[in-house]
This record gives C-alpha cells, structure tokens and sequence, in this order.
C-alpha cells in the first residue's frame, strides 16, 4: 500500500507521457527528463495526453510500485504547466488531483508548524 504524506517528496512530470511505458521506462523518464533519483522513495505522478489517466511510481525499498488510474468519467481539472507549479506540489495538492479537482482553488494551510 502506498501513503502519500507531508515527508514524501512529490516529482511531477508536467509533459504527457506514453502509457505503454512500463516501469522501467518510467524510471528512466525519472532520471532524465526529471533529473531525480528514482530510488529515493519520493512519489513520481505522470499522466498521458488525453489527462484521463496517471501513474504514480514509488520505490519502497525492496521495488516499485505502479500505481495506475483511470477516471471513469471525465479528466484531470488540473495539472501542473510549469516546473515552477509541479514543484510546489504537496501531498494534499497531490490528493485533490487524484479526485479531479484543481488545487489552486483551494487554500491549504503550511504542512509544518514550529514548535514552541
């Protein structure tokens, strides 16, 4: 099982990919189109053309995981057009584009918070 939290760093590729990728095609996407290391741990989302489907790719340690959505109705609202947006993604941004709604819409409050 995969849990998106605040610890996890969240890569977003902004350009579509082909789906008849596997995973690793997608490793090889992660390493050089978004200059990351795919082992890290950090959650890697991708999505195709149409913005009807998209992938998350985890490394837990022992392997991958590939996660793969399809919307039964409908398309993504949203996803990121810049590196500048798909950089400031947070888990919380990350869960509303899982559910077809458009973060920027809405305000969320700092993930961490200091301690007194």
């Amino acid at each position: 099982m995969i849990q998106l939290t605040p610890q996890h760093r969240i890569f977003i590729c902004i350009e579509p990919i082909d789906f008849r990728k596997g995973i690793d095609g997608m490793v090889a996407i992660c390493k050089n189109l978004l200059h990351a290391d795919p082992y890290s741990g950090a959650i890697f989302a991708f999505t195709n053309r149409a913005r009807i489907f998209v992938r998350l790719l985890v490394y837990d340690g022992n392997g991958f995981w590939l996660c793969h959505k399809r919307f039964s109705s409908g398309k993504l609202q949203w996803w990121p057009a810049t590196q500048q947006q798909a950089s400031d993604i947070t888990y919380g941004q990350l869960h509303l584009i899982l559910q077809q709604s458009d973060p920027s819409q809405v305000k969320f409050k700092p993930n961490w918070r200091n301690l007194a």
